[in-house]
């Protein structure tokens, strides 16, 4: 690919923000028919970079120089970016759920003509960019009645339809199950190879990176750190490994992955007997049968399955009873049959649960860390329904130097802190509710390799403390290599159970598909 011609330059781009340089002298080269990977740490530049392509900062917010099809660029705002053909996709999709396929691919640039939306039109318009992406749906249904995978795609005719030469893709498989992510990737290849577009993808999940790039420019700290051009042999296995890509991106090597953990496996601590749940939205669905599990003080105990497997359910059934309907069965803490059929019953039993959505359940984003902290049980720290502040300030400090959260204060804005620190955020708030039992759903989801090795020891420091920890995870390797035990799910049953040490993904993957 080092062979095509440039289609995009930025040179020394240089953007300050008060009392700090997001990016210093960053350069970029993206070629004709390449998918090109921008991979770093949280923190290191991505965003800023590719709203400084976009136009989001305009032309006179930073330093350097844009090329576009040889030609210097000085964008204003996002639709002259677009008007020459570079088009960003946002991790949280921009589309109206109640409009339709047509109307979202069309939203902005109607089929009209003297200010009357022309129909059949856009409809027969919206059907050429979906039949490019494989989307055989009818392009009358609104866009919610989609799933994630499929609405990824509704995104991307929509760039299709702006004429777009340059796609950019932010994290755009965070929340897509396996088989989404890799028709997602699949589509990438064809747009480069069959439509001339090129492709800059930034992504954690450097499996994904490995698979498709033809480069990969890594950043750290908002500086370049090097450009590596992937060659691929017979089979397509890329000629840089993960490893490698780790050790620009975090300036050293993680030898381990996943860290090793060797604490002693206590007695079970909590238990969930024959548990029933049904569909509120459908209560003649059964959303989970039959489930038994056991957790022991000091043991990560893993839960795998593909999406709709019914894990999510599980968790926040039994935390609280927050989702589902007609539950059965029992829950038991040390032995004993226990009522969590609300939140703060729940908490208050020593239950806590991380949830997937950082940003929409996790946290109150506009309020800060020291406020995010203490928020599970503000009884530890009021007295007469009054917050005794100087405690809270300890606290928030408490777990910040713990949890290694970088900040420079902890009244700093929780919404405006990278997703590896609004992840620890979320763990200082749950350990301050003093947990016996704790559910982490997606704990890594979104954040950078650096971060997630942190994560990871925090997890092994947790179950030497003797918390009793469930793992749910939809990234394989993740699930094997932090578990002592692994439960498999497959709509909405238990299909087996398996040892942590020695199970693989292709077992894993055998008995969620021989359900």
């Amino acid at each position: 690919m080092s062979s095509q011609a440039a289609l995009l330059e930025m040179k020394n781009i240089t953007k300050t923000f008060p009392g700090v340089k997001a990016l210093e002298n960053v350069n970029l080269v993206v070629r004709r028919r390449e998918i090109h990977a921008l991979v770093g740490e949280n923190g290191a530049g991505k965003s800023t970079l590719m709203k400084i392509l976009s136009g989001v900062y305009p032309h006179n917010a930073y330093e350097g120089e844009i090329v576009f099809e040889g030609k210097p660029c000085a964008f204003s705002d996002i639709k002259q970016s677009e008007k020459a053909g570079i088009v960003i996709i946002h991790q949280e999709l921009a589309l109206s759920p109640y409009l339709s396929i047509a109307e979202n691919i069309f939203l902005g640039d109607e089929r009209a003509k003297h200010n009357i939306i022309n129909w059949d039109k856009t409809r027969e318009d919206a059907l050429i960019y979906m039949r490019k992406l494989g989307l055989q749906e009818n392009p009358n249904i609104p866009v919610n009645k989609l799933g994630v995978g499929k609405q990824q795609l509704v995104e991307i005719a929509k760039a299709l339809a702006k004429d777009a030469k340059l796609l950019i893709l932010d994290e755009p498989t965070s929340a897509l199950n396996e088989n989404d992510s890799e028709h997602l990737l699949q589509i990438l290849k064809e747009l480069r190879d069959e439509h001339d577009i090129s492709s800059v993808l930034i992504s954690h999940k450097l499996n994904e990176v490995a698979e498709v790039a033809d480069t990969i420019t890594i950043l750290r700290d908002g500086k370049t750190i090097e450009t590596l051009n992937v060659e691929r042999d017979a089979d397509g296995k890329a000629s840089i490994s993960e490893e490698r890509i780790i050790k620009g991106m975090v300036g050293r090597e993680i030898t381990d992955r996943f860290p090793k953990r060797s604490n002693p496996v206590g007695d079970v601590v909590f238990e969930a007997r024959n548990w029933m749940v049904y569909n509120p939205d459908d209560p003649e669905r059964k959303k989970l049968d039959n489930v038994n599990m056991t957790v022991r003080a000091g043991e990560v105990v893993g839960i795998a399955g593909l999406v709709g497997a019914g894990r999510t359910e599980f968790a926040t059934s039994i935390f609280g009873k927050y989702y589902g309907v007609n539950i059965g069965g029992q829950t038991l803490i040390n032995g004993k049959e226990v009522n969590m059929d609300s939140i703060p019953k729940a908490i208050e039993q020593g239950l806590a649960y991380i949830t997937e959505d950082r940003k929409e359940f996790g946290l109150v984003l506009i309020e800060s860390i020291k406020e995010n902290t203490t928020l599970a049980k503000l009884k530890k720290i009021a007295q007469g329904g009054v917050v005794n502040e100087h405690e809270e300030i300890l606290a928030a400090e408490d777990y910040r130097k713990r949890l290694k959260i970088k900040t420079p204060s902890i009244l700093q804005l929780a919404g405006n802190l990278s997703g590896g620190n609004q992840q620890k955020v979320v763990l200082s708030k749950w350990l301050f509710s003093d947990p016996r039992i704790l559910i982490l759903d997606e704990p890594t989801r979104g954040i950078d390799v650096g971060a997630k090795h942190e994560i990871y020891t925090i997890i092994n420091t947790l179950a030497a403390q003797g918390i009793a920890c469930i793992l749910i995870s939809s990234e394989m390797p993740e699930i094997i290599g932090m578990s002592d035990r692994i439960y498999v799910m497959s709509e909405g049953r238990i299909t087996a159970e398996l040892d942590g040490k020695t199970a693989t993904q292709e077992q894993i993957m055998g008995h969620i598909l021989s359900n």
